[in-house]
């Protein structure tokens, strides 16, 4: 027992790597046991987090379960694992969602083996950035999570579709859009690696515990440049880096295709924490390690949050296509998260801050739990149906009024509506940005108002208005292993919505103490 609580994180960031493993020696012909492998495989880092949780204590300053061994001495760069109340909730969200993902992928019969292995290593990727306490593990792990992904969209994407490129050329829309994402965060991730090797070089350590104490007060030259300069490039790699994978306007166009092209559970994943992994870069390095900087460019940080909030509602309400109006909707939500982190920049150290970075906090997990859910409902609808063409619906409810009142149900909590996940985050986020940035969250109202608009709309076309009869008896309901995919999702929107302080009272804890 002793040694399962002195290395809890390496189990649970290693046993997706287990359970890679035993499926790749499972026949590939045995596609029913691979399915309920993976899913029995995938529930021991559930398990395991869920231990890590109530034995954390929020009270504790600093990192807890902290290990740490000697990964490249020549670089003195270590093997450094802790969470905080920040990190926690992130891990509880992944560990979660990927047993739903895999569970809701049983229909898929197409190379069942290696669809289920990669996700136990994007499982191992999401992870790995965010327990690690290591700057240049952490450019190890959120590269890693890439790769999986990428051929997920790939090789298990839509088959529809077609993208002209540039000279002529054609390529399907799954490969033009893996290839669109995996360059984005690639891109973005080369002047992160530059900075990286740049804070290693000057402060002689890539651990983060040592960096938050001394790379703030650092002055100098770097090669005769004043270091401020420096500081303010690398703050802005950092910042591109991130902005991409949130996705932040104007850099968020990759994400549109790739949701829409991903296989359901992969869209499951990708809004569900993928896209987490930029807020995370925000608030595990970008504030701590470049606090004047941050308060400095806090005001352009928002101005680009309240665009990606306005123009990724009206994006979605313009939308016929099912799972690209909710792809466009994660441009909206996140940017209620960058919103908030802007606001605690701006006023780092107030009581505005910490309202403003718990709501951004919490409105990363619980976008991820709604986000899953709606994209989860499209893939069913569009199992039954083979189309997301929202004009092609149509009255549906009578047919299928089990999954119409789920559909209305996490709608609603993705909305915002009160008593439901969404509306705890978002009016966090609103009340903590308010002092600080009045003019631009006043703004920010249009796309909240519009977020109401594009989510009625989509419940509208789906469920409302005359009965399509060409679904009359060709359309079956929800099945019961649905059903077990999206309960636990309405149980936390429910639950957040009722109790929040279940979950901002760890999150509170870490940001009053870290920040």
């Amino acid at each position: 027992m002793d040694f399962i609580f002195n290395h809890l994180l390496t189990l649970i960031l290693f046993t997706p790597v287990l359970g890679a493993v035993i499926l790749l020696f499972l026949p590939k012909e045995q596609v029913n046991l691979i399915r309920w492998t993976a899913l029995i495989l995938s529930f021991i880092p559930l398990a395991l987090t869920l231990v890590l949780w109530f034995n954390f204590d929020p009270n504790l300053p600093g990192f807890q379960f902290e290990e740490q061994a000697v990964w490249y001495e020549a670089i003195n760069s270590s093997y450094h694992l802790g969470v905080d109340g920040i990190s926690l909730t992130m891990v509880l969200l992944t560990t979660l969602l990927t047993p739903l993902a895999i569970l809701a992928s049983f229909s898929v019969g197409d190379r069942v083996k290696s669809y289920m292995i990669l996700f136990f290593l994007i499982e191992l990727g999401m992870l790995g950035v965010f327990v690690v306490l290591d700057l240049l593990l952490f450019f190890v792990f959120w590269e890693f999570g890439l790769v999986p992904m990428y051929f997920l969209i790939n090789q298990w994407g839509s088959e529809k579709g077609e993208r002209t490129l540039w000279g002529g050329r054609k390529m399907s829309a799954r490969g033009y859009a893996s290839f669109k994402f995996m360059i984005y965060t690639m891109a973005g991730s080369l002047g992160l690696l530059l900075a990286i090797q740049m804070i290693g070089v000057v402060a002689g350590t890539f651990d983060l515990v040592e960096l938050f104490r001394i790379w703030p007060s650092v002055d100098g030259t770097f090669f005769g440049v004043p270091f401020t300069t420096v500081k303010t490039i690398a703050f802005w790699a950092f910042v591109i880096a991130f902005a991409i994978k949130v996705p932040v306007w104007p850099f968020h166009t990759w994400l549109p295709d790739a949701h829409t092209e991903a296989p359901t559970a992969g869209s499951m994943l990708l809004a569900g924490v993928l896209l987490k992994l930029g807020a995370y870069g925000f608030l595990r390095l970008v504030l701590p390690l470049y606090p004047a900087e941050s308060q400095q460019y806090a005001g352009a940080l928002a101005v680009l949050a309240v665009l990606a909030i306005i123009f990724g509602a009206l994006a979605s309400w313009s939308q016929n296509d099912f799972k690209r109006l909710v792809a466009y909707s994660s441009v909206n939500h996140m940017g209620f998260v960058v919103l908030g982190i802007a606001a605690a920049a701006a006023a780092i150290g107030t009581e505005n801050a910490a309202i403003a970075l718990d709501g951004a906090i919490l409105q990363m997990f619980n976008h991820g739990v709604s986000a899953a859910g709606m994209f989860f409902l499209v893939g069913v609808i569009y199992e039954r149906t083979h189309t997301r063409d929202l004009n092609e619906y149509g009255g549906l409810f009578p047919l299928v009024p089990v999954y119409g009142g789920i559909l209305i149900f996490t709608s609603m909590a993705s909305l915002g509506l009160p008593g439901l996940n969404g509306f705890i985050s978002e009016f966090l986020v609103i009340r903590g940005s308010w002092p600080v940035f009045s003019v631009l969250t006043a703004l920010g109202m249009i796309g909240l108002f519009f977020t109401g608009a594009y989510i009625l709309k989509g419940i509208r076309q789906v469920l409302h208005g005359p009965l399509n009869e060409r679904w009359v008896g060709h359309l079956p309901e929800i099945n019961a292993r649905e059903i077990f995919v999206i309960v636990p999702l309405m149980v936390l929107m429910l639950w957040i919505g009722v109790w929040p302080a279940s979950f901002l009272y760890v999150i509170n804890q870490a940001v009053v103490m870290f920040f």
